[in-house]
C-alpha cells in the first residue's frame, strides 16, 4: 500500500466529534481504557436520574402532543406513578441496585431491547446506509482500482484499530468511551429464532485475515495478507478483484437476499441452511470475514437523483431486481461500489453507532485522497514490500434444496414491499450552512432541529413526537439517549413562524426561546439525564421482576409522545457524505444531515403506504422553513443595529 499506520500518525490527532446516529447497544468485549498514548482516568458510571426529576420532565414533553383532558389523565397517573409508596419508587430502588452491582445499569437490557429481540428486517427498519463522495467511473479498470483502495484504506485503518491508537473522542474536557471502535471489524449478527445474537470474530484468539467480495450474488473470500503477515496492496488488490469478477460472470441464487427477511423467518431458515457442510463452512468464512465489499452494477430503476439513488441502493439495494441478493447484511460493514459510481457502506447498526463509521470513511477518503492514482507509481511509493504467496479468491458454495428455494422466493416477496414502500430525497441545501448559524450565535444542531420542527407543523398543521439520539459516551459502555426535540417552545415558534401578521421581532424571539430549549435538553441527555432511557429501565425493571407492566406505559401520553414521526440525527463527516435511513414508524419520517460550512446535506425518507407523508414535500416544507428562518434571523439582527 501507498499508506500505512505511519500515514495517521502523520496526520496527528485529528479534530473529535460528538456524532448522532440513531439508537445502538452497549459495548460488551473491549474495555474502554484501550486508547491511545496511556491509560485516561476511569470513565464514570451512567447516572439513574432522580425519579420526581425525570416524571416532571417527561410531563413537559408530553404536554405539546396531547388534548388538555389527556394531560390530565396522564398527570395523574404519573402522580400515582411517583408517589412515595407508588410502583414506581420501588422500580427506582431496583435500578439503583442493578447501578452498584454492574459498570452500566442499562448496557445488557439496551442490546436486547434495541436489537438483538426485534424481529423486523434489518433492512429499512434497521440498518442505515451512508453515501460516500460519489464517482464517476467509465471503466471496469475505475471501479475495481476505487475498490481496491477502499480495502487498503481500511486495512489500514485497522492497524490503529490493532495497536490501538484510534484517536480519542472528546466530549468538550470530557474523554468518551472508545469501545466501539473495536467492534466495527470483523464483527457479524447471527441470526436465532427469538433472538439474535452478536460475534466479535475480530477479538478471538485467531482472528479473520480475510475478507468476502460479492459480485452477481456470488461469494468470493479473499485473503488480504500473504506471508508474514504483510497486506495486499492496491494493485494486488486489484488482481484479486478482477479475478473475481471474471469468474462471476452470470447472477447465481441470491442466497444473500435470504439475510433481508423477518429475524424469525431467517432464523429458521439460518437453522436449516447450516445443516449442509458445505453451507456451514460458506456462511462461517462470510460472518467470520473482517468486512464485506458488494461489487454492483448501474442503478437499478434511476429516479433521476443520484444523490437519492446511491441512498436507496445503500440501504436495500434496489431489492430482488437490483442487488439485494448481493449482500450479507448480518454483517457489520459492507462497502458497495457500482459500476457507474455509487458508493457507499451499509452497516448492521447493533456494534456501534455513528463515530466509528463515519472516522472509517473519513480515513478512507484521506487514504484515497494522497494515493497516486497510478498504482505502479503507488507501489513503488509503498515503504514496505508487496505481501508474497498470494492465495487466489475462494468462491464459497452453496447447495440450495428446493425448501431453500422457496424460502428465497418468500424473501424475494417479503422485501419487494418493503422496496416500494420506502421512498426517499436527498439533496443539499444551498442556502447557508453552520457557518451563518454560529454567527448568529446560535445552536447549528438546535437551530437545525428546529427547522425540522417547522417543516413538520407547516406540512400537517400539527407538532409531531420528534427523536434526536444523543451520545453518552462520556460514560463507561455509554451508548445513545433520547433528544426530545418537540417542546411547548418548538410548538409556539412554528405557531409564531405561520402567522404572517406577527411581527419579525416576536418570530425571532420565538426561535430563539425554542433553540434554546432544545439545546438544554440536548445538554441534559449527553449527561445522562434525559427521560427515555431511565423510563426504558423502569419498564424493564418492572418486566424482569415478573410485575405488572406500569400503567404509566400504557397511557396515551406515553403512547403518543414515543412514536416518533420524526426520528433525526446529525452524522457529520469532514467530506461530502450522508447518512439515510427508513423511518421509525409507518406514519413518519427519517431525516439525517450533515451539516457543512455553506450548506447542509440531508436524506429524508418516508413510507409510500402512509397517505400522509412523503419525502419530497417534506423537502420543500424543510427548505422553506430554513430560508425562513434565515429571514427573520437577519431582520432582527438588522434592525438591532439600527
Amino acid at each position: 500500500m501507498a499508506l500505512s499506520a505511519s500515514f495517521v500518525l502523520r496526520q496527528g490527532l485529528r479534530c473529535s466529534r460528538v456524532l448522532r446516529s440513531g439508537s445502538v447497544f452497549p459495548s460488551l468485549v473491549m474495555p474502554p481504557r484501550l486508547l491511545h498514548q496511556g491509560d485516561p482516568p476511569a470513565l464514570p458510571q451512567l447516572p439513574v436520574p432522580q425519579l420526581q426529576e425525570t416524571l416532571q420532565k417527561y410531563l413537559k414533553t408530553v404536554k405539546p402532543l396531547v388534548t388538555e383532558e389527556e394531560y390530565m389523565v396522564t398527570e395523574e397517573i404519573v402522580k400515582k406513578f411517583g408517589n412515595i409508596d407508588g410502583i414506581g419508587q420501588k422500580l427506582q430502588q431496583k435500578l439503583e441496585e442493578r447501578k452498584k452491582n454492574t459498570e452500566n445499569w442499562l448496557s445488557d437490557w439496551w442490546i436486547n431491547a434495541a436489537y438483538l429481540d426485534c424481529r423486523g428486517p434489518l433492512v429499512v427498519w434497521s440498518s442505515p446506509g451512508l453515501v460516500f463522495p460519489l464517482q464517476e467511473f467509465k471503466t471496469l479498470d475505475d471501479q475495481l482500482n476505487y475498490a481496491a483502495k477502499v480495502i487498503a484504506g481500511t486495512l489500514d485503518y485497522k492497524i490503529m484499530v490493532d495497536e490501538k491508537t484510534v484517536p480519542v473522542d472528546r466530549m468538550g474536557k470530557d474523554i468518551l468511551d472508545m469501545s466501539q471502535y473495536f467492534k466495527i471489524l470483523g464483527t457479524c449478527r447471527i441470526p436465532g429464532v427469538t433472538r439474535d445474537t452478536i460475534r466479535f470474530y475480530g477479538q478471538e484468539a485467531d482472528p479473520p485475515k480475510h475478507i468476502v467480495v460479492a459480485h452477481n450474488n456470488h461469494f468470493f473470500k479473499i485473503d488480504v495478507y500473504g506471508k508474514h503477515g504483510k497486506p495486499l496492496n492496491v494493485r494486488q488488490l486489484v488482481h484479486q478483484l478482477r479475478n473475481v469478477v471474471e469468474r462471476s460472470t452470470h447472477p447465481t441464487v441470491p442466497v444473500g437476499i435470504l439475510t433481508t427477511q423477518n429475524r424469525n423467518v431467517w432464523g429458521k431458515a439460518y437453522k436449516q441452511l447450516r445443516k449442509d457442510k458445505v453451507n456451514k463452512a460458506s456462511i462461517e468464512e462470510i460472518q467470520r470475514c473482517i468486512f464485506l465489499v458488494s461489487l454492483d452494477g448501474p442503478i437499478v430503476n434511476p429516479t433521476g437523483n443520484i444523490m437519492t439513488d446511491a441512498a436507496l441502493n445503500c440501504v436495500h439495494g434496489n431489492g430482488p431486481q437490483g442487488y439485494a441478493g448481493n449482500r450479507w447484511y448480518d454483517k457489520t460493514i459492507q462497502f458497495i461500489v457500482g459500476k457507474k459510481g455509487a458508493v457507499g457502506l451499509t452497516y448492521e447498526h447493533t456494534p456501534a453507532e455513528g463515530p466509528p463509521i463515519a472516522n472509517l470513511m473519513d480515513h478512507i477518503m484521506d487514504f484515497i485522497g494522497q494515493s497516486p492514482k497510478d498504482e505502479l507509481v503507488a507501489e513503488q511509493q509503498d515503504p514496505r514490500p508487496p505481501a508474497v504467496e498470494l492465495s487466489r479468491p475462494q468462491r464459497l458454495m452453496f447447495n440450495i434444496s428446493s425448501e431453500m428455494k422457496q424460502e428465497i422466493e418468500d424473501a424475494k416477496i417479503a422485501l419487494e414491499s418493503l422496496v416500494g414502500d420506502l421512498e426517499m430525497t436527498c439533496f443539499k441545501f444551498t442556502g447557508f450552512g453552520k457557518n451563518f448559524i454560529k454567527s448568529q450565535k446560535l445552536s447549528p444542531d438546535s437551530f437545525l432541529q428546529m427547522a425540522i420542527q417547522l417543516a413538520f407543523f407547516r406540512i400537517h398543521q400539527e407538532p409531531g413526537a420528534h427523536y434526536e439520539s444523543a451520545s453518552t459516551r462520556k460514560y463507561i459502555y455509554g451508548r445513545t439517549e433520547t433528544i426530545r426535540s418537540c417542546s411547548q417552545e418548538s410548538v409556539a415558534f412554528a405557531q409564531a413562524m405561520l402567522k404572517p401578521d406577527l411581527p419579525n421581532a416576536e418570530k425571532a424571539k420565538a426561535l430563539r426561546a425554542a433553540v434554546e430549549e432544545h439545546k438544554n435538553y440536548s445538554k441534559r441527555a449527553v449527561s445522562g439525564y434525559g427521560i427515555d432511557r431511565h423510563l426504558l429501565g423502569l419498564k424493564l425493571a418492572a418486566i424482569e421482576a415478573g410485575m405488572d407492566v406500569p400503567k404509566l406505559f400504557m397511557d396515551v401520553g406515553y403512547l403518543r409522545s414515543s412514536h416518533m414521526r420524526l426520528s433525526t440525527s446529525q452524522v457529520p463527516a469532514r467530506c461530502e457524505a450522508f447518512m439515510c435511513y427508513g423511518p421509525l414508524v409507518p406514519d413518519g419520517y427519517g431525516c439525517c444531515y450533515n451539516p457543512r460550512g455553506d450548506g447542509v446535506f440531508f436524506g429524508v425518507s418516508a413510507f409510500n403506504s402512509s397517505p400522509e407523508t412523503d419525502s419530497a414535500t417534506f423537502r420543500e416544507a424543510l427548505e422553506q422553513s430554513l430560508m425562513d428562518m434565515h429571514d427573520v434571523i437577519v431582520k432582527d439582527g438588522l434592525k438591532a443595529k439600527l
